[in-house]
């Protein structure tokens, strides 16, 4: 059987004070350790969000700004034609002057050498007729 004596009471307080001590030394630095790794690692993911949404405004400002930029050459870029359409309209409207210019300056010039040529065959028009007819006859006229 078991006796409970003295020795039964030195062995709780000896517990007691071995927890107290254990729980001083050992286990409350090591729980201290745990939370402040705890508040680090917090600390670190509050940070990471922050960077995290940091980085999807920056890429959504970043794409904002290329769809502005895309937008403004599209809107340049039809300027542009717009303003090369009206240039080219003029260049050939002035081709067009110009080859009217030359064309009725060309028919002038042929109904001048025309009526030139014309003169010239109605001044010889007696001579070939009489060649011709001499030429038909056979005999001169």
């Amino acid at each position: 059987m078991v006796k409970i004596d003295g020795s039964a009471v030195i062995q709780i307080v000896n517990f007691i004070l071995l927890i107290w001590i254990m729980n001083t030394v050992l286990y409350r630095p090591i729980r201290n350790m745990l939370q402040k790794r705890q508040e680090k690692v917090k600390g670190l993911e509050s940070d990471i969000d922050l960077c995290d949404k940091d980085a999807k405004e920056k890429d959504e400002a970043y794409l904002s700004g290329v769809r502005a930029a895309r937008a403004k050459g599209l809107k340049e870029k039809e300027s542009m034609m717009q303003a090369a359409s009206e240039e080219e309209k003029k260049i050939i409207a002035r081709i067009n002057e110009k080859a009217q210019a030359d064309l009725v300056t060309a028919k002038e010039k042929i109904a001048k050498d025309a009526a030139a040529v014309k003169n010239a065959l109605l001044k010889e028009i007696d001579a070939f007729a009489t060649q011709i007819s001499q030429k038909i006859l056979g005999r001169a006229v």
